[in-house]
């Protein structure tokens, strides 16, 4: 999967679009000056979301941990325990008090909703400086 310089690659997961769409616009396309701007791809099942990551290229994946039938509670825990060099996972939840289960998911980061697009922003920024920092550079 190949992305222009300096962009990255966003998975949006969640079975509800409109869920999805709200992710998406909380987060903008970029999230802060100094991190480029942010490619999504959607996915509204789970073999869709290990699909994409086994295919690579995706630098954040942003799961709804309230999902069905699969949630992106078990996603995350499934995919950190199967994938060598995962992408970082940002779980996002109904309720602030459901972040003990995404550390149990092995998550990176949680937003809750109702989102706040400037809060969903700095985390996915964070995360994003985080990824390019664990990246090895090119020779």
């Amino acid at each position: 999967m190949s992305t222009p310089a300096g962009e990255h690659t966003v998975l949006v997961f969640s079975d509800d679009a409109a869920v999805r769409e709200r992710i998406r616009m909380a987060v903008g396309r970029r999230p802060a000056a100094d991190v480029g701007p942010v490619r999504y791809l959607e996915a509204s099942t789970g073999s869709e979301v290990v699909a994409a990551v086994d295919a690579g290229g995706v630098d954040l994946l942003l799961l709804d941990g309230e999902a069905h039938p699969t949630g992106g509670m078990g996603l995350s825990r499934q995919l950190k325990n199967e994938i060598d060099d995962c992408p970082l996972i940002c779980l996002v939840l109904a309720r602030r008090d459901d972040r003990w289960l995404a550390n149990w998911s092995q998550a990176d980061a949680t937003l809750a909703h109702p989102l706040d697009p400037l809060h969903a922003a700095e985390v996915v920024a964070d995360l994003l400086r985080k990824r390019a920092g664990s990246l090895p550079t090119a020779r």
